[in-house]
């Protein structure tokens, strides 16, 4: 399983709701603290049923191959959606503890839920408690803004992030992965800067960022770097001209270390 920085997210809810928990990983190697943490935030082993999403991949079995690997990390039961039956599928999420998107291609993961009419279900599932999340692509999605991967990395110019609509299960993030390892400091600041009122929050390979609330503690081997420009100065530029900032907040954050998101 493709693991980058991990980051288990609790959002805010209502008074008498269960606390609602989401878990990003941004791709690489597997961390066992990573593995640890997604297991207990389904109910820990022996307890946790997991739905696995294998739909960003192109490999027919990377669903089985996922399942494998959380039955060895102490999951109860683990299924893998299959799309043909979608009643069959509804079952199986309202069903789970822990609903698990491997990684691949994120906009491949979101058309196949969209033309399942899925994303509603997991919307619901986490609203009533389970855990929702993924690695790489699978991070990606979790937000309401998602990065599609098309972007120059070498440049900060306005509208050249190309971004389209994710699971909105973190309003208020934007999740990008392999971050430090690929280089994509200037990938997130672009889209921040064209989304001034989201945080953009960049996981590392092999590290995890577990969120309860708006509070994160990264977890794992690398570090989670946040770009925040919501009370930064950035005038409109036009599309492919280059970005003017000032007073953008850039933090970087090691295993142990914990921020939070609601605080500029």
């Amino acid at each position: 399983m493709n693991t980058l920085v991990f980051l288990a997210v609790t959002l805010a809810a209502a008074p008498d709701a269960p606390p609602v928990k989401l878990l990003a990983v941004g791709g690489g190697s597997d961390h066992p603290a990573v593995s640890r943490k997604a297991i207990d935030m389904g109910g820990g082993p022996g307890k946790c049923r997991m739905a696995i999403l294998p739909f960003a991949s192109e490999r027919e079995n990377a669903g089985e191959r996922s399942a494998a690997f959380w039955r060895e990390q102490g999951a109860a039961q683990v299924t893998v959606v299959d799309l043909k039956d979608r009643a069959k599928a509804i079952e199986t999420l309202n069903s789970s503890d822990m609903i698990w998107m491997p990684g691949g291609d994120q906009n491949r993961l979101m058309k196949a839920l969209i033309g399942a009419d899925l994303v509603g279900v997991i919307q619901s599932r986490m609203k009533a408690g389970a855990a929702v999340g993924g690695t790489s692509a699978g991070a990606a999605v979790l937000s309401g803004v998602m990065l599609t991967g098309e972007a120059d990395l070498s440049v900060i110019r306005g509208n050249q992030t190309v971004t389209a609509k994710g699971l909105d299960l973190w309003p208020g993030a934007i999740v990008d992965q392999h971050f430090v390892k690929r280089q994509r400091f200037q990938r997130l600041l672009s889209a921040v800067l064209d989304h001034p009122t989201l945080v953009g929050v960049g996981i590392d390979e092999s590290t995890a960022v577990a969120v309860i609330g708006t509070s994160c503690e990264v977890i794992g081997a690398s570090q989670a770097v946040v770009v925040d420009a919501r009370e930064a100065k950035a005038p409109a530029a036009e599309a492919g001209k280059p970005r003017a900032a000032t007073g953008v907040r850039v933090s970087v954050y090691t295993p142990g270390m914990k921020f939070d998101l609601a605080k500029p």
